[in-house]
């Protein structure tokens, strides 16, 4: 049977701008001792469950999808291939019964489990680089950048900022396990607020074949782990009765944490390969490495203390200084680590703080998606703007201490196969930054038009004039409308899209009847992020059939599946994502394909922010050229619009 994903998984699974963005609530609205409007659960009874499309509707906007990828024979050839597929004798209503039959034994969602499964546990390539996701955080006036960050040695700025941070967390960690955390909602609309239980000690383990998570709600672990000069350390933050640690002993048990590995390396004629890089490996890789450590009674306890821990801060040292310096090398840094290096890649959530304050974070994808983790760490910078009254200091706080590892010289052969697959991804992925300064959301909306829905079109437009042919594009659409929603494709390709995307540089088209396209090109993808907002796309339920294949037979028989047109259109030449706002969150992915590109982009008042990635490896694909075309697509946008509004 072919793989059920035809490519590694988004790894970017965020909502368009149209359908939820990344936004702090407010401020102030997770301390545990402010007045809630509505209680972070609340409202979960009250969602619908996602529903399953009928196939005839799945099967009609699947092959509107197909028209502007295919040639005449091409999608002649799939049409018969999708009418034979949901015909009463063809196995489509087959599968269709069996998952009704899912979503009645599901007790939240028939795509739950099915998406945790397909799209991360099973897939056996590292998620370092190619699942993770990665972000530049803002930096802080109050952290000014110091004018020299010497390599080796931890920093007071890189210390207090993630001392800040940490207490800022620690106070969203409350508040979800006491459920005063507020309920998002949009326009009215309640949102499922299950990914919430996920965010805090949380890890993927590393299984053969397929992985697993290991989650605690309430998230009661008294500690988090910190990565310092690749070792791994346990850093309590509440006493054992449960009361937080205040700012000044955060940033305390920091610097302890630090001068205990320099003693403990000083100690050591030769460093111990770091256990923490495994995770940026292979997952059987890993799994195998797992196996035999867990062999070991201290190296069990050692697993656990890194699997229960609430979330990982690495506290770089031994970074180039125009990573440091540079955003556009941070973002890079954020997304690949020193190839792989101080990054324990199975933490759901990880800060990771340079030596002159910049913060950014690397989360692994599987227990939730980017806006939910976006929007806690989007809360935590606005709390960490404000002059902070700290708490009373809690008694009998325990001291950090290293995690200590039995390594036998068959993990030291795995760790070193991790190390080289690392340096190897590393090496081959090129991360860039844009920044559109001319406009913003703000003249956009002047248009009339969603900026969301213009920037796809743009993508759409700039891939054309710089290919010369369309580009399948993932865009991803939240469910958080639904029981345990997770996501959505948006498929950005249209008839539309493409009819403007060929006119657009004609010089025999007058310009009026050039916007009329991107018009209709607009309302195209309008309509269908709402139908995916709805649960009405076609990849979730397409998955959700697929996953109901129960032999090699029958896989024969599913012909939509076997039809080259159907892994053309998951080959996504652009994974996109939104998320605004930008002047606080810089997301970064890698490319789906090897000849793809990956763009997040935010959607600002007054200016466009993006970045872009590719693989170094691709004869078909240039960031730097395409970052340069799309800059050029947005002017002369720009350009038509200006000249639209004066007519």
């Amino acid at each position: 049977m072919l793989s059920l994903l035809a490519q590694r998984p988004a790894a970017f699974c965020t909502g368009s701008r149209s359908v939820l963005s990344v936004t702090a609530r407010s401020r102030n609205n997770y301390t545990t001792d402010s007045l809630q409007q509505v209680s972070t659960f609340a409202n979960q009874n009250k969602l619908p469950r996602l529903p399953i499309p009928t196939l005839k509707a799945t099967a009609t906007r699947y092959l509107k999808t197909l028209r502007p990828l295919l040639d005449n024979s091409e999608y002649a050839r799939a049409e018969r291939a999708v009418s034979s597929f949901i015909s009463i004798s063809g196995l489509g209503p087959v599968l269709q019964r069996r998952l009704q039959e899912v979503d009645r034994q599901a007790p939240a969602s028939w795509l739950e489990n099915i998406w945790v499964q397909k799209a991360y546990l099973e897939w056996r390539e590292p998620n370092y680089i190619n699942a993770n996701w990665a972000a530049l955080l803002a930096d802080n006036p109050n952290f000014p950048a110091v004018g020299d960050a010497p390599p080796g040695q931890p920093t007071g700025p890189q210390l207090a900022r993630a001392a800040r941070l940490i207490v800022h967390l620690l106070e969203a960690n409350d508040a979800i396990n006491q459920g005063t955390l507020t309920a998002d909602s949009q326009r009215g609309t309640p949102m499922c607020m299950n990914q919430f239980k996920w965010q805090f000690g949380t890890s993927r383990i590393a299984r053969p074949g397929c992985d697993g998570l290991v989650n605690q709600y309430p998230s009661t672990a008294t500690h988090i782990l910190v990565m310092y000069r690749d070792q791994t350390i346990e850093v309590p933050v509440y006493n054992n009765a449960g009361q937080r640690a205040s700012l000044v002993q955060i940033t305390s048990q920091l610097l302890q944490a630090t001068r205990r590995v320099d003693d403990l390396l000083a100690r050591q004629a030769q460093p111990q390969p770091s256990v923490a890089n495994l995770t940026a490996g292979n997952r059987d890789n890993w799994a195998n490495a797992r196996q035999i450590l867990e062999k070991d009674t201290a190296n069990v306890e050692s697993l656990a203390k890194v699997d229960s821990a609430l979330f990982g801060v690495c506290l770089d040292v031994n970074v180039d200084a125009k990573d440091i310096y540079d955003p556009e090398r941070s973002v890079a840094l954020f997304t690949r680590s020193n190839s792989g290096c101080n990054r324990w890649f199975d933490k759901a959530i990880q800060l990771i703080v340079l030596g002159n304050g910049r913060v950014g974070v690397n989360c692994e994808h599987t227990p939730a998606d980017a806006l939910t983790t976006g929007s806690l760490l989007m809360e935590a910078m606005e709390k960490e703007t404000g002059i902070y009254k700290d708490t009373a200091s809690c008694a009998e706080l325990a001291e950090p201490m290293p995690i200590q590892w039995n390594v036998t010289p068959e993990v030291v052969k795995l760790i070193d196969n991790a190390q080289k697959e690392a340096g190897a991804l590393a090496g081959n992925l090129r991360m860039l930054l844009g920044n559109m300064t001319q406009y913003g959301a703000q003249w956009i909306k002047t248009l009339g038009v969603s900026p969301d829905a213009y920037f796809q079109v743009a993508l759409q437009a700039a891939y054309f004039r710089h290919h010369g042919k369309p580009a399948p594009t993932y865009e991803t659409s939240s469910l958080r409308r639904f029981l345990h929603g997770r996501t959505e494709t948006i498929r950005s390709c249209s008839e539309e899209s493409l009819a403007f995307s060929k006119v657009f540089d004609d010089k025999d088209v007058s310009l009026k009847k050039k916007l009329q396209f991107f018009q209709q090109a607009i309302a195209a993808h309008l309509e269908y992020s709402k139908a995916a907002s709805l649960g009405q796309g076609v990849d979730r339920h397409l998955l959700g059939l697929r996953a109901q294949i129960q032999s090699p037979e029958e896989a024969e028989k599913a012909l939509l599946f076997q039809d080259p047109s159907y892994i053309q259109s998951m080959s996504f030449a652009m994974s996109t994502s939104n998320v605004t706002p930008g002047e606080k969150f810089r997301g970064a992915f890698a490319p789906v394909i090897p000849d793809g590109y990956g763009i997040n982009y935010a959607m600002d008042k007054s200016d466009l922010k993006f970045s872009i990635s590719e693989w170094l490896s691709s004869p078909v694909t240039d960031a730097t050229a395409f970052r340069e075309t799309i800059y050029k697509t947005l002017s002369d946008l720009y350009d038509a619009g200006e000249y639209a509004k004066r007519q």
